[in-house]
C-alpha cells in the first residue's frame, strides 16, 4: 500500500525476527518531517523518515509500514463535551483494560468515520434520527455513503442533540482503532536503520462547518508523533523487484503511490541492478507537486533510472494522467514488455489502477497488434507469470 493508506484487508504480517510485531509494536523515532509540496500547492504532501535504530526490525522494498496513531485531542474533547462528560469517566476498552474515556477515544476507538452500532443507536436515543435505520438497509449502500461523506461522528452527535449515552454505552458502538499501512519509499541498503514514508497529509472542510476535518493517521505523522511512533514492519511478496536484475521494470505510481519506486530505485542502484527502468509519475502541477524531483534526475544522470515520465493534470487546459502518457508510449512500452519487463503500479485502485490497466490493453492491442481478445490473453498470461504487480487502495 501507499502513501495515505487504509487499512489493509491482507493478513498482516504477525512475526519479526526483531521480537517487534503488531502485537508488539516498536517505540519509533520520527527523524524528518519535511514538505514535499510547495507553497501554493492543493496539496500538502510530506516525506516522513522514521529511525528503526536497536528494534532489530527489518524489511525489503515493496513492503509496508504498519503505525498505530492516536486521534486528533481536539475532537475528541469536542466528542466529550457534545455528551457532556468530564472525560474521567471509567470505561472497558477493546482490550478489556479499565481506562478513562478520555483515554479510550484518543487511543482506542473510531471516532472519525461513524460505524454501523452507532447510526443503529442514535435512533433509539433521538427519534428523528429514525431515517437511518432506513439508510442501514442493505439495499440502500449508495444513500448511506452520501449521507456519511464526510461526516465523523461529532457530526451525526450535533445533528441529533437528543442523542446521550452514558460513558460505556458510547464506547460499546464505536470500531476499534486499527493501525494504518503505509507503502515504505526506501530500501534498508541505502537507508540502513531507518525508514522512509510518503504521505499525504488529510485535512477538509466539510457540510459547510469551518471544523477542519483531518485524517486519523497522517496528522499524527505531520502534528503530534514526536513522543513516539509505535510501528511494526508488513511483508508484501507480492510486490517485490524483480530477482532478475537484467529484467526492465516499468513503474506507475501517480501522487503518493511514487513511495515504493523510490525504494525500487534505491534497491536497485544498490543492487547494481542492469535492467532498464521507466518510471511515470503524475500529479496537479510541476511547479508545485513534483515530488523528489532532484532525485529522480540524479538517478536519470547516474542511469539508474534510464526513462522518467510525468503527467501533471493542471498545467494544461485538457487534463492528462498516467494512462495517458502510458498510451502515448505504446510502442516503446510494449518493446520492454516483450523483452521480459515486468509493470508495477501503486496508488488508488478505484480510478487509476482501472484507467491503467484499460492503458495496457489499449496497448497491447495497438503496438502488438492484437484484437481485444488477444490482448486480454496476453495480459492474463502476463499476470499468471507474476510480471504484472498491483499494489493499490
Amino acid at each position: 500500500m501507499s502513501g495515505n493508506l487504509p487499512i489493509y484487508s491482507t493478513p498482516m504480517s504477525t512475526e519479526s525476527a526483531s521480537g517487534y510485531s503488531r502485537k508488539n509494536p516498536f517505540p519509533a523515532k520520527l527523524t524528518v518531517n519535511q514538505r514535499l509540496t510547495a507553497e501554493g500547492s492543493n496539496k500538502d504532501t510530506r516525506h516522513f523518515e522514521i529511525s528503526l535504530e536497536g528494534s532489530g526490525l527489518t524489511y525489503e522494498v515493496g513492503d509496508s509500514l504498519g503505525v498505530f496513531a492516536t486521534n486528533d485531542p481536539e475532537l475528541v474533547e469536542l466528542i466529550l463535551a457534545n455528551q457532556g462528560f468530564s472525560g474521567d469517566e471509567q470505561v472497558t476498552n477493546p482490550d478489556g483494560q479499565t481506562v478513562t474515556i478520555r483515554q479510550a477515544l484518543t487511543k482506542d476507538y473510531v471516532i472519525t468515520e461513524p460505524a454501523k452500532q452507532i447510526l443503529q443507536a442514535v435512533p433509539l436515543k433521538d427519534e428523528s434520527a429514525a431515517f437511518l435505520n432506513d439508510l442501514l438497509d442493505p439495499g440502500q449502500k449508495a444513500s448511506l455513503d452520501d449521507y456519511l461523506w464526510g461526516r465523523d461522528i461529532l457530526d451525526v452527535l450535533e445533528e441529533f442533540p437528543a442523542a446521550k449515552f452514558t460513558p460505556e454505552e458510547f464506547v460499546k458502538v464505536l470500531r476499534k482503532l486499527q493501525p494504518r499501512l503505509y507503502s515504505i519509499a526506501s530500501s534498508q541498503k541505502a537507508v540502513g536503520e531507518a525508514v522512509h514514508l510518503t504521505v499525504a497529509v488529510v485535512r477538509y472542510n466539510s457540510k459547510g462547518s469551518d471544523r477542519l476535518r483531518k485524517g486519523v493517521c497522517s496528522t499524527f505523522l505531520a502534528e503530534r508523533s514526536e513522543a513516539g511512533l509505535p510501528v511494526f514492519t508488513h511483508t508484501a511478496k507480492h510486490f517485490r523487484v524483480p530477482e532478475d536484475l537484467n529484467a526492465p521494470v516499468i513503474m506507475v505510481g501517480p501522487g503518493t503511490g511514487i513511495a515504493p519506486f523510490r525504494a525500487f530505485l534505491q534497491e536497485r542502484a544498490a543492487t547494481g541492478a542492469t535492467g532498464k527502468n521507466w518510471l511515470f509519475f503524475g500529479e496537479q502541477h510541476a511547479a508545485t507537486d513534483f515530488f523528489y524531483r532532484e532525485e529522480f534526475e540524479k538517478y536519470q544522470e547516474s542511469g539508474v533510472l534510464t526513462k522518467l515520465t510525468t503527467a501533471f493534470s493542471r498545467d494544461q487546459a485538457e487534463k492528462i494522467y498516467v494512462q495517458h502518457r502510458l498510451i502515448e508510449n505504446a510502442a516503446e512500452i510494449y518493446e520492454w514488455l516483450e523483452a521480459g519487463g515486468y509493470f508495477y503500479v501503486c496508488g488508488d485502485a478505484k480510478n487509476m489502477a482501472k484507467d491503467v490497466e484499460a492503458a495496457l490493453h489499449t496497448i497491447v492491442e495497438k503496438a502488438g497488434g492484437k484484437t481485444p481478445e488477444q490482448a486480454k490473453e496476453y495480459i492474463e498470461e502476463f499476470k499468471k507469470a507474476k510480471r504484472y504487480r498491483k499494489d493499490v487502495y
